[in-house]
């Protein structure tokens, strides 16, 4: 081949990967972050909770060694020395409220608690808001019973520690927005502390962008079928939003976009983040909001409108779950943290934590996304507003065909319009805005435009 031929090639090469560069950029302070996930504090964290023999949320209050206020108290103290290392941007609170009697899980009025962490942003005119969450209660084999030990090691002492471990690498750092660190209440009555907080948040106009419900994350072998995975976590995301609108109704039928809700969004974005940041890890997206008639603490969110998933262990252990702790017929049953795996848990917390971050040091989404439908050709072109705020190095346009559960491919594009040689009638797109170190904010799923 000639020298001029050579360069020639080299050249469509250079423009071609400038025009629709494919590239995956690792933030070493997220690496960094990572290694600072250890499983040894998170079993310590379990151990304690289990500690108050009950964290029912009907329990004791006063006791400081047993019920669930002591464990209240506990945690928001461990709040308190992380806000130490915070520069006193770290708050934290219990945040008492009051549930009238439901008759079924709630026998009397009763006085609950979330305790609740807030790390204050650096930007005053940045309003976003991420929330991670675990409960703090437990439950035997009767729900109503608030006497017998419940230790709650997996259910969900589990989600709670990476809540706590998340909070305590966090709170060390610098974020834009908003990040608040819960333990909620009353989730085995009734979703209760979980529902009071979604309230505050719409009622309060809260923008939150992406709620986190990490529930039972510390399992890998299941009972029964005696499978064993710690390389697999399911991803809980609703398929059509509660509170849909009409036009939305519409819109969604019309670009056939029932698997691209906000939350579904969420959900391969933490698969994409997982993928690469966290060895030996597989997000399962399950489509569906919860388990089958079963429901979490992000489903309150869910219902307010906001964009919500669940964490959940692939393998349910049943003999260790909503059991009296016990012995029969040489079995133990009992949630008790003997039986979990605390290696798997680091890595669902570390998929927590890439997902976190790289959502805590994102550009805002870029708005108005659509897509041209003028005229019938095999190109898609889309089109979108630059988001305002924190600085966008570029956009990632994203590609899956529509019968793909996950996105496939990626270009990367520096304007705001990209021509691209992929069939809107064969392929699903979104797009996302990234910032130079490869923080990339929640997709969008482009609507029409004539």
């Amino acid at each position: 081949m000639k020298p001029t031929s050579i360069f020639c090639l080299f050249l469509l090469l250079f423009i071609s990967h400038t025009n629709y560069a494919q590239t995956t950029v690792d933030d070493p302070e997220i690496k960094k972050m990572i290694t600072e996930v250890q499983s040894k504090n998170m079993e310590a964290t379990v151990r304690k909770l289990v500690s108050f023999g009950t964290r029912h949320t009907l329990s004791d209050t006063k006791s400081n060694t047993r019920g669930i206020g002591a464990a209240q108290r506990w945690v928001k103290s461990e709040f308190d020395k992380y806000a130490l290392a915070s520069n006193g941007r770290l708050t934290s609170v219990i945040d008492f409220f009051t549930i009238k009697a439901d008759g079924r899980r709630i026998t009397t009025d009763s006085q609950l608690g979330n305790v609740m962490a807030t790390l204050k942003g650096t930007d005053p005119t940045d309003d976003r808001v991420l929330i991670i969450s675990g409960h703090l209660d437990s439950r035997a084999s009767d729900v109503m019973d608030a006497k017998s030990d419940a230790p709650g090691a997996n259910d969900d002492a589990s989600g709670v520690a990476a809540m706590m471990e998340l909070a305590r690498i966090l709170s060390q750092r610098e974020f834009p927005f908003t990040l608040i660190f819960v333990a909620v209440v009353g989730e085995e009555q009734g979703l209760y502390g979980a529902k009071h907080l979604a309230d505050v948040a719409k009622d309060g106009k809260w923008n939150v962008i992406a709620m986190i419900n990490n529930d039972m994350i510390g399992n890998s072998l299941s009972s029964g079928t005696l499978l064993r995975d710690n390389t697999k976590v399911r991803v809980f995301s609703e398929t059509i939003p509660f509170l849909e609108t009409e036009a939305e109704s519409k819109m969604r039928k019309s670009t056939n976009r029932d698997n691209d809700s906000p939350s579904r969004q969420l959900a391969r974005y933490i698969k994409t983040v997982t993928n690469q940041y966290v060895e030996q890890l597989d997000i399962n997206l399950v489509y569906r909001n919860d388990r089958f008639l079963r429901g979490g603490d992000h489903t309150p969110f869910s219902q307010n409108g906001f964009t919500a998933i669940r964490f959940c262990e692939m393998n349910e252990n049943y003999d260790h779950q909503h059991q009296n702790v016990r012995k029969e017929n040489n079995i133990q049953y009992g949630d008790l943290a003997e039986f979990m795996d605390f290696e798997y848990m680091k890595k669902v917390t570390c998929s927590n934590l890439a997902t976190f971050s790289n959502l805590a040091w994102s550009p805002k989404a870029p708005t108005n996304v659509g897509i041209e439908v003028k005229d019938l050709t095999n190109f898609s072109t889309l089109v979108w507003t630059a988001p305002e705020g924190k600085s966008v190095y570029g956009y990632n346009i994203l590609i899956r065909e529509t019968s793909s559960q996950h996105w496939e491919k990626t270009i990367f594009v520096k304007d705001t319009k990209a021509e691209i040689p992929y069939s809107k009638d064969n392929f699903f797109f979104a797009v996302q805005a990234v910032d130079a170190l490869g923080h990339s904010s929640l997709p969008v799923f482009p609507i029409p435009i004539r």
